[in-house]
């Protein structure tokens, strides 16, 4: 009986555990489907290394993050966004979307961690492709 209660509750943690991580992704897509840099500063750490177009920030504060991104954003209209890859594991996740923007093809790659019961972004990654 104990073993059951055990598994029972192991398989429910993990069914919580991967519904937190979906809800940011999903956040994350629909913030960059939007160009919406407001939206995405909510699901980031205090500190995020940015590499936006070949040059790298780390430890950016994330309302610095949220400005850059918002003046990108302003510079390159955004016409979509998909997520190619996704991953999540116990304490970490990642998405790789493309961006289309008015000025071209962007990567896009985001890093999560786990903090308490959130997953936050501690690294973007955004350069335009050769497509």
């Amino acid at each position: 009986m104990k073993k059951r209660l055990f598994v029972l509750w192991t398989v429910l943690l993990i069914g919580v555990v991967s519904l937190m991580a979906q809800d940011v992704l999903i956040g994350l897509e629909t913030a960059f489907q939007k160009g919406n840099a407001q939206a995405l500063k909510k699901y980031m750490y205090d500190e995020v290394n940015l590499v936006l177009e070949g040059k790298g920030s780390e430890g950016m504060n994330r309302s610095e993050v949220e400005i850059t991104l918002r003046n990108f954003f302003s510079s390159n209209k955004v016409n979509g966004f998909d997520i190619n890859h996704k991953g999540k594991r116990e304490e970490s996740a990642f998405i790789v979307g493309t961006l289309r923007t008015t000025t071209g093809i962007y990567r896009v790659n985001c890093y999560l961690k786990k903090s308490g019961d959130n997953y936050l972004i501690h690294r973007i990654r955004i350069e335009k492709t050769n497509d």
